[in-house]
């Protein structure tokens, strides 16, 4: 298959746009023309440093660790299949279906793959070890859907602490709705715990990208789109209670608050300006009747009490009794349950405290990473509470830690890849996705991570024990 550029990620701003801004930016007097001066010479540094990061982001994505030897994938480690119908009148078209004859409930497309939208493409191939497969040209196709098809439909997703909604489009895709609740710049507030922060649009967005760029591929691709309250909720929406919770502000701005558990009152809308909102849209996995889905409890759950310490923050042997519990006492369980927790140090994630499988691939399997809104609320501070898995467990799998150094060097630093892969999303071009404060405490993160495992390196070599899982062979290839 063809390989996708990363340029193909980004959506262009129209030429009738460009010259508005064009036109916006002429002044007449001397000191508008100094202070526009000074703004395009900012301008001009910032899109360098995006053009200098995109040759950083696909020289990465080509590195020999992104593009590890892998057999072809065997039919039952695919998630869903398109299987020709038993009736011999319908011989030429396909069905896509579900593994359990019980719950077949299939719905007919054309026998040509290529004639599937890009929704159903994405829940096609998703395999037992990962949901998309690395430089997947379908994904350019679903930037497009999620940030530019039509919506056909918009009701409230039902469960959660916060608002959701779910967004239908004429191909019958959908995606997951989050609203824009904070500014770019905002920090959580200190005095607030962390469960309950506000959940952040832009965050979805972020832990797509860096989920991607670890090499996890463990997050559904969410996308960044300007949505019309109006045109593209109230007046779509079927959901009579969600319908009712729409009012116009004092100041002409349209509001809606819809029902949930919290910050879903009149004090706590969500208001377009007057209509336009921003959002994150993420693509909706597959329906539970055909992939149903295994939530497990996080063994460094936190007390959700304002009181109250969970065990792990007690007990110094608690990893001991984890690893002698099922599933974490086989397989990659317990090194996949780390790069989870990696991926939470470096976007400061503190509401972890359950994680998902596909069902049908038992405890052999890859770690589902949703609901990541809570991410990137505070760069100033770090917490290290976070890490308390890799410090008690001091277990990693050898490709993780082979790209976490990778992403310490400077031909590949972690915020220089990070900023010009959120470059590429919708949104960007209204502001970028994540301040610099936040793109640095990535890199000082990491390399807090990098010396965590130094040091349980350093313990465990007296007393015999490995910290690194090894799933590479032939190292020298990869790191040469």
């Amino acid at each position: 298959p063809r390989r996708m550029s990363c340029e193909t990620w980004h959506i262009k701003t129209s030429p009738q746009q460009e010259c508005r801004t064009q036109r916006a930016t002429v002044h007449g007097n001397s000191s508008n023309r100094d202070a526009s001066s000074e703004v395009r010479g900012h301008a001009d540094q910032a899109r360098k440093s995006v053009e200098s990061g995109l040759s950083k982001l696909e020289a990465l994505f080509n590195h020999p660790l992104y593009n590890l030897p892998c057999p072809p994938i065997p039919e039952e480690d695919l998630l869903l299949k398109v299987r020709p119908q038993v009736e011999a009148s319908e011989t030429n078209s396909q069905i896509w279906v579900n593994d359990s004859p019980e719950e077949d409930k299939g719905v007919p497309w054309s026998s040509n793959s290529g004639s599937h939208p890009p929704w159903l493409q994405f829940h096609l191939g998703i395999s037992r070890w990962q949901l998309y497969p690395h430089q997947d040209p379908n994904m350019e196709l679903l930037v497009q859907q999620l940030a530019k098809h039509r919506i056909v439909s918009a009701v409230q997703k039902s469960g959660g602490t916060q608002l959701k909604l779910v967004m239908s489009f004429p191909n019958y895709g959908q995606a997951l709705f989050k609203p824009m609740k904070q500014e770019r710049d905002e920090e959580t507030n200190y005095n607030l715990y962390y469960f309950s922060d506000f959940e952040r649009h832009n965050a979805e967005i972020a832990a797509f990208h860096l989920d991607r760029i670890l090499g996890y591929r463990r997050i559904p691709l969410a996308v960044g789109r300007l949505v019309d309250v109006v045109k593209e909720i109230k007046n779509v929406t079927t959901d009579r209670k969600l319908a009712r919770t729409f009012f116009t502000s004092p100041v002409g701005s349209v509001c809606f608050y819809g029902l949930c558990s919290y910050y879903c009152s009149t004090e706590h809308a969500v208001c377009g300006r007057p209509t336009g909102l921003e959002a994150s849209l993420a693509v909706m996995l597959p329906d539970l009747s055909l992939a149903k889905r295994r939530s497990w409890r996080s063994p460094w759950r936190r007390s959700y009490s304002r009181s109250k310490l969970a065990k792990w923050e007690t007990q110094s042997n608690y990893c001991a009794k984890v690893k002698k519990t099922p599933p974490y006492n086989e397989g990659t369980r317990l090194v996949d349950f780390m790069d989870m927790v990696i991926l939470d140090f470096l976007m400061s994630n503190m509401d972890r405290h359950h994680y998902e499988t596909f069902e049908k691939f038992g405890n052999y399997t890859f770690l589902l990473h949703l609901d990541n809104g809570r991410a990137f609320g505070r760069h100033s501070k770090d917490e290290p509470s976070i890490l308390a898995p890799l410090e008690q467990c001091c277990r990693i799998r050898r490709s993780t830690w082979l790209r976490l150094r990778l992403l310490s060097l400077p031909q590949y630093r972690l915020s220089d890849i990070m900023r010009a892969s959120l470059s590429q999303d919708p949104l960007h071009r209204v502001a970028p996705l994540l301040s610099d404060p936040h793109l640095v405490a990535l890199d000082r993160r990491l390399k807090t991570v990098l010396e965590t495992v130094d040091h349980c390196q350093r313990r465990l070599s007296e007393g015999g024990g490995e910290v690194i899982f090894d799933d590479v062979k032939d190292v020298a290839t990869y790191v040469g």
